[in-house]
């Protein structure tokens, strides 16, 4: 469903396991970025009324979702600590030119968006099928199909607006250029790396 070319390895949520607060607290920012990216939206193209209601929707559940992870850090004892670059996310962003007209560069946001949701969806799976923590096993079950639903609502508005076959393609090209990004990375305490 997700279209993803590599796979996440299950051996990677047993070294999660080893770094639950690193894991934790990259997790949080992932959500606060999210929040921020479908806040994003809203600024950049405000006349579009269906992408605005769409996003007002998801920075709620975003925020919402950072809220819930920030307790599980709260909950440890631990703290949120500061924000760590996301190079996954740098090279993602890299894949389309830069300078386009506006609306071209709409369907390359929403696409990176897309692929963004869609690894974090697979990877909750990998991580609630092996982690041998209840709670947080039980957690990212949860989270798993809040995920799946944000990457058919970029993919969805991506073709929206954009030629459905030119999007296709481009969401095939980067799907391949995250699997080879995916080869590359290898690190255990973020949910991209």
């Amino acid at each position: 469903m997700l279209g993803l070319k590599l796979p996440t390895d299950p051996r990677w949520a047993h070294v999660v396991e080893e770094n639950l607060e690193e894991i934790l607290v990259d997790h949080a920012y992932c959500e606060q970025k999210a929040a921020s990216t479908a806040i994003s939206f809203i600024v950049t193209y405000p006349e579009l009324n269906d992408l605005v209601k769409s996003m007002s929707s998801l920075a709620r559940e975003e925020m919402s979702h950072f809220e819930m992870v920030h307790k599980l850090i709260l909950e440890r004892n631990w703290t949120l600590g500061r924000e760590r670059p996301d190079l996954y996310v740098r090279r993602i962003m890299n894949f389309f030119p830069k300078g386009d007209d506006r609306m071209k560069r709409l369907i390359y946001r929403l696409l990176v968006a897309a692929l963004i949701e869609a690894r974090s969806c697979e990877r909750f799976r990998v991580l609630s099928e092996n982690l041998k923590d209840e709670k947080l096993s039980n957690f990212y079950s949860e989270l798993m199909a809040s995920e799946a639903n944000h990457y058919t609502i970029f993919l969805g508005f991506a073709r929206k607006y954009g030629n459905r076959k030119q999007v296709d393609d481009l969401w095939n090209s980067l799907l391949e250029f995250e699997g080879d990004i995916i080869r590359e990375f290898a690190e255990p305490g973020r949910i991209h790396g």
